[in-house]
């Protein structure tokens, strides 16, 4: 990558960053695992933040979060997901996700670009690519995604792991669940992948 494009993504990066962190809300603060909460200008749902420490490495997360069939197993609500495509960093994830009834069960399908840290620290950026495959039937397609995974190597064997995103669900769902969903989906998804990873 050239160093004007490095630059340029990297302000881009900063841009999407600085439009969910305006006002981070602390709600949630449990088992070690803390979840941040942000109003997003124009959007009526809110980005979330997950904050955690596993005691494992930066190689074993990244290993597991491209295991992409087996990584469901500690994802929120995952019900099934495959590898669509990898190429060089990049690679495109389809995943079909559970939700209570009435509503209508969600998939996503996701653009992962992955760059490793001077510092041994990995960052997984995340976009929504929703016309990638036409959508499936009796599933709504997400609308968008846009956030990352950040692992950062720490003293005493401890990685620290961030999961931030933005998440317009798409279609009709009541205010009560996707309320819910910003803090259980941070949490719940950092929660399996400790106990995996610390297995």
């Amino acid at each position: 990558m050239s160093l004007t494009r490095l630059l340029l993504a990297s302000t881009a990066v900063c841009i999407a960053s600085a439009a969910h962190a305006e006002d981070w809300r602390l709600a949630k603060d449990e088992e070690g695992i803390k979840v941040y909460l942000s109003e997003v200008a124009g959007s009526p749902y809110k980005a979330y933040r997950g904050v955690t420490l596993i005691k494992t490495d930066v190689a074993k997360l990244r290993a597991m979060q491209e295991d992409v069939v087996a990584s469901c197993t500690w994802i929120h609500e995952c019900q099934e997901q495959r590898l669509l495509k990898h190429e060089g960093d990049k690679s495109w994830t389809y995943t079909r996700f559970n939700t209570p009834w009435p509503v209508t069960p969600r998939d996503s399908i996701i653009e992962v670009t992955t760059e490793q840290g001077a510092d041994g620290s990995v960052t997984r950026t995340l976009h929504g690519m929703p016309d990638y495959r036409p959508e499936e039937k009796g599933y709504v397609r997400v609308a968008s995604v846009e956030g990352h995974w950040t692992m950062t190597p720490k003293p005493d064997g401890m990685v620290e792991v961030v999961y931030e995103a933005h998440t317009d669900p798409g279609g009709s769902v009541p205010s009560w669940l996707s309320n819910k969903f910003v803090v259980e989906a941070p949490f719940n998804t950092l929660k399996g992948m400790r106990e995996t990873a610390q297995q």
